[in-house]
């Protein structure tokens, strides 16, 4: 399921990449087609006659729902040439495939509002209003060159960084083969395969039960505190939906988290032992960054650094970033990851399998 981008026949070992390229695509539709018709095609195209060195998506708001296509150059050389083709695709494409519906008003335009008025503070979004005192939104199916501004206080300093670039390009490459193979417009699909992947990435970092069970806690007070007043998260239903589920799937959850626990993925669907492998190298290569002492995180007031070399402290604050991005490029809200930390978190309170039945 994470079948990577075709690689360059002939790869340059000996000439630096090229800075990062970043674009946005105003999109207001299923990134879907976006990411199969366009993305997809173009990397892979990139990558085989040897100008690009890596790729990853995000989706966002910010100005109006869209696509955050970053591009990394095989060499700064090649970074006319990466442009050229990405504005070339993007627009056939957005000719081709144009969104039709427009944010302008309703539950979509007042919660990009909501999110625009907590995330951002008074001096930030005044640059950013229209003339109605709203957040000014980009025209539909429309695409612009913007800076790339990689968050190195999140992800730990430059080495952090380049380790959430790579660990990137292996969740977009799952995502959009998830987009190819699954039927993620099912609601049931798309929550099964994100709270599948958030097992496998969190028993993978933290395998003890005390940390795992703290840090899936955290994830989901975070969440549902952080937009308490607001309608988009409702722990009301909880405990119904939870026990709806029935009892198969939080035995599945719990299965899957022992079989990363104890390394053992060829015991997982074959779906997640490849994402079970990756997130293995990634706590590896976490736990080594770590230790060298290479990793510099900031705080979250933005008034102090915060040099971290226990991989016990290191893990849990990378696992968080990592796992939302993640569940951001599946296109799941803020109420699904609420709720699927708490599923998480329960099942794995709930006992043995044999106690469920």
């Amino acid at each position: 399921m994470t079948a990577p981008t075709a690689a360059s026949a002939a790869p340059d070992t000996t000439t630096p990449p090229g800075d990062w390229l970043a674009v946005h695509v105003f999109y207001a539709a299923s990134p879907r087609p976006l990411l199969l018709q366009c993305v997809k095609p173009l990397v892979d195209a990139l990558t085989e006659e040897g100008l690009l060195a890596g790729y990853f998506f995000i989706n966002y708001w910010l100005e109006g729902p869209h696509l955050r296509l970053r591009l990394k150059p095989a060499r700064a050389a090649d970074a006319a040439a990466v442009r050229e083709r990405t504005h070339t695709a993007l627009a056939a494409f957005l000719r081709e495939r144009p969104a039709l519906y427009e944010v302008k008003a309703g539950f979509l335009a007042d919660l990009y509002e909501t999110l625009f008025t907590l995330e951002y503070t008074e001096d930030q979004r005044a640059a950013l209003l229209g003339s109605d005192g709203r957040m000014r939104l980009r025209p539909n199916n429309t695409f612009e060159d913007r800076p790339y501004e990689p968050e190195y206080g999140k992800y730990g300093g430059p080495a952090g960084v380049a380790l959430a670039e790579w660990h990137f390009q292996h969740s977009s490459d799952l995502v959009i083969e998830a987009a190819r193979s699954m039927n993620l417009h099912l609601r049931t699909v798309l929550l099964g395969l994100s709270a599948q992947l958030m097992m496998v990435m969190s028993g993978t970092f933290l395998p003890d039960d005390e940390p795992l069970l703290a840090f899936l806690d955290r994830y989901h007070a975070f969440w549902n505190q952080a937009f308490s007043g607001t309608n988009y998260t409702a722990e009301q239903g909880y405990d119904r939906a939870y026990t709806a589920m029935g009892g198969s799937l939080p035995e599945r959850f719990r299965r899957i988290r022992d079989a990363v626990a104890q390394a053992e993925p060829g015991r997982l669907p074959a779906f997640l032992r490849g994402w079970a492998d990756h997130c293995a190298e990634l706590r590896d290569r976490a736990e080594d960054l770590a230790r060298r002492g290479e990793l510099t995180f900031r705080s979250w007031d933005d008034t102090r650094d915060i040099h971290l070399t226990d991989p016990a402290q290191v893990l849990p604050m990378l696992l968080s970033p990592y796992m939302h991005m993640t569940n951001n490029r599946l296109s799941m809200t803020i109420r699904d990851e609420a709720f699927l930390s708490y599923v998480l978190a329960r099942a794995l309170r709930a006992g043995a399998p044999e106690d469920t039945r």
